[in-house]
């Protein structure tokens, strides 16, 4: 008899057991719970952390996430304003806000994030379609931009002003989330937050832009070669002329060197020759004998008058000489060549 009661003791405290365990969950700081019975929830959410009860065996426990979750959309291509064909990358941050709804509509967190991929879809097709390409791709209205000190103004007023725009991304982004957020509000969602991840043109033509981007840089490059081969000409040629200025000075300034030592050698032979007469007929003879050397040569014909002094020592010399005088030699003085 005592055995049967223990064993039914010990049945009643493992059933009891198993009916407590069945009937207790707990609540984590980053979830919240939704009960239901038969498939339907009943009553409230629960929301806040710690041990819960419910009815065991008729009730089940549906987790719900409490947590900032992510929506990462993937790469569409999709046509601005000005007819031009981009490649847009978006992501979003959403969270929970009323479980009850989102149990009811979405059941999980694949519902939703599918409900998201359509309606932030939508609503990026439609604001990229209302905008030009420059106010997606612009921040702020009054961005200036970087330009290279090199360029010349001409170049920078064409390539460095930026198209005026009225909104910009933040704005476009503002609209996004601001149309999406009452669509998936119905769903128990709050839509925290929506940013461009990437924007891109579509590969068809992205060659062609790459191109032309090439091109716009080859030609500044280009130019700028230009520039700096007109520069090196120019230094090269501003040289060369002072390079021939300088030799001029200086061939102007030997030349005033050696007629002052020329002069000066020429006073000093003066003086010294001036000492005595023979000293003075020696320096005539000499210097003439210079001057024959310098002004005769073979085949020379040269004209005298009989009064030069070139002439008189001449008058000694053989017929046999190189030098053929207009007239003879023995032809009298008075009948030569004037």
């Amino acid at each position: 008899m005592n055995g049967v009661l223990r064993v039914a003791l010990f049945g009643t405290l493992g059933i009891g057991t198993f009916v407590l365990l069945n009937s207790i969950y707990t609540v984590s700081e980053v979830e919240q719970m939704i009960i239901t019975q038969f498939g339907k929830p009943v009553g409230a959410a629960v929301t806040s952390a710690g041990l819960k009860m419910k009815v065991p065996f008729i009730q089940n426990v549906n987790s719900i996430d409490k947590r900032v979750l992510e929506w990462d959309g993937s790469p569409s291509d999709m046509p601005t304003k000005d007819k031009l064909y981009i490649s847009v990358d978006l992501f979003a941050r959403w969270r929970i806000t009323d479980p009850l709804q989102y149990f009811l509509r979405l059941r999980d967190e694949r519902s939703a994030q599918s409900r998201l991929d359509d309606i932030l879809g939508s609503e990026t097709r439609n604001a990229v379609a209302k905008h030009e390409l420059i106010e997606i791709i612009r921040t702020t209205k009054g961005r200036v931009p970087l330009q290279d000190a090199l360029m010349a103004d001409t170049d920078r007023d064409r390539m460095g002003a930026l198209v005026p725009i009225q909104k910009g991304r933040q704005l476009v982004e503002q609209e996004i989330r601001a149309a999406a957020a009452e669509k998936v509000k119905v769903f128990g969602i709050e839509l925290l937050d929506i940013r461009f991840k990437r924007i891109n043109y579509n590969e068809s033509v992205r060659p062609k832009i790459y191109d032309r981007m090439i091109s716009e840089r080859r030609q500044i490059a280009e130019r700028f070669l230009s520039e700096g081969n007109g520069e090196a000409a120019r230094i090269r040629g501003d040289r060369v002329r002072d390079l021939n200025k300088i030799q001029s000075e200086a061939y102007r300034k030997v030349e005033e060197i050696r007629g002052v030592a020329d002069a000066k050698a020429t006073e000093i032979y003066a003086s010294a020759y001036n000492q005595s007469p023979d000293a003075v007929a020696f320096y005539e003879f000499t210097r003439t004998m210079q001057a024959y050397s310098a002004i005769l040569a073979e085949n020379t014909t040269l004209v005298l008058s009989t009064n030069s002094d070139l002439f008189k020592f001449l008058k000694g010399m053989s017929p046999d000489s190189d030098v053929h005088l207009a007239e003879r030699p023995k032809v009298s003085q008075e009948t030569a060549a004037e």
